[in-house]
């Protein structure tokens, strides 16, 4: 590649022209298509999420990007028959890493449209065709089968953008940012995080059993590479609920819990139940199902429209189905800072949690501590953050 390469535009579409220049050697080729500045930024803090989950836990990963923080991520674990329902991918043939990418993208499938993907694996067929269905703007990965990068060349008239990464290249030992006429720097920020985590429980439980500590792996991995503040909850080798980018820790949590109570009960019978208008498409299924979950939050308006999509209709969810739903699962939370206060765990209950981590160093731990053992959750502290700025 050259020294450098010209993108589509900045930003935004009035900030042109536009450059991307390499430090050293690219970290990456483009196979198709032409970059854009928020599609770099999002590619290449997607490819070393992926590339860290792969590292940590042994299995393929995937994450889905959107606007500098994860969407998704997860890995490449066996969906339930549940969950390939409500993913409407029940009758795909799916390989492992193309489960990691479809795991990631149904963590939040609303946010997801429209997002950059990334695996730690080759792209192989499997993923290529799930991939030429989805509104998505491109992919990373460190290499494509044949057949799958003729699938994707193809992919928006030939204008989808294809990303080869170099999985041997390392990130530099430090990092700068110009900004308004300053110009900061730092080290990368590459401490492990590892089963080292676990060692600091404070509550009176203290047990993470292995797939509780491989979920908080993936929930804090992906915390890394989140706009800061920012809470994530994870289940079943994948994230559920992310809040990013929010000035208060306890909009974070909120955030992220509801969209955790939204993964979850997008697989209560009433929700895979849904039957929609014939000529809904499906991201406008996928946005029915999240408003029928959130008929609280909705205006007149919107009820009115989702009533008139369901075909079906028998009135949303009870109070009472909404507690049972969310009380057939178990989550794990994870902060990228300490908690503040207790009202971060008074939430995270209703949430299905039952283990915690996060740095610790705050002058209410002994409030937190309190709630989790209230409640009967079991929480360690690092006394690592993770910000992202």
């Amino acid at each position: 590649m050259a020294d450098s390469i010209p993108l589509r535009y900045g930003i935004n579409p009035h900030q042109q022209p536009a450059s991307a220049a390499a430090i050293g050697e690219w970290p990456f080729e483009v196979l198709n298509g032409q970059p854009g500045y928020i599609n770099l930024l999002d590619a290449m803090s997607a490819w070393n999420l992926v590339r860290e989950l792969r590292e940590t836990l042994g299995q393929p990963a995937g994450a889905s990007y959107k606007h500098v923080s994860p969407a998704g991520a997860a890995i490449g674990l066996p969906l339930s028959e549940r969950l390939a329902r409500a993913y409407e991918v029940e009758q795909l043939d799916l390989s492992p890493v193309a489960t990691a990418y479809v795991r990631a993208r149904g963590g939040d499938l609303v946010s997801a449209y429209g997002d950059f993907a990334a695996v730690s694996d080759t792209v192989d067929a499997s993923l290529a065709r799930f991939l030429r269905r989805e509104v998505s703007d491109g992919i990373i990965a460190p290499g494509y089968e044949p057949e799958a990068l003729d699938i994707l060349a193809k992919k928006k008239g030939g204008r989808y953008l294809v990303l080869q990464a170099d999985p041997t290249q390392e990130l530099p030992a430090v990092e700068t940012r110009d900004h308004y006429g300053i110009r900061l720097e730092q080290p990368v920020d590459r401490k492990p995080v590892d089963e080292s985590s676990f060692k600091n429980a404070v509550t009176e439980l203290t047990g993470f059993p292995e797939e509780v500590r491989r979920d908080l792996l993936v929930a804090t991995i992906a915390l890394r590479y989140t706009q800061s503040n920012s809470v994530c909850l994870a289940a079943d080798g994948q994230v559920i609920g992310l809040g990013a980018g929010q000035q208060s820790r306890i909009h974070c949590s909120r955030l992220a819990c509801g969209k955790a109570d939204r993964w979850m009960l997008q697989q209560h019978d009433r929700v895979l139940g849904l039957e929609f208008d014939p000529s809904l498409k499906r991201p406008d299924r996928f946005a029915g199902r999240e408003q029928f979950i959130a008929w609280q939050e909705l205006s007149q308006p919107e009820r009115d429209r989702l009533q008139s999509q369901v075909t079906n209709w028998s009135g949303p969810l009870t109070d009472n189905e909404r507690r049972e739903g969310i009380s057939a699962f178990r989550t794990v939370l994870s902060h990228d800072a300490f908690m503040p206060f207790r009202d971060n765990v008074d939430r995270a209950q209703a949430s299905a949690v039952t283990h915690i981590l996060q740095p610790g160093g705050s002058i209410a731990d002994e409030d937190t501590i309190a709630a989790c053992n209230e409640y009967g959750i079991a929480m360690t502290m690092t006394g690592q953050r993770l910000f992202r700025h």
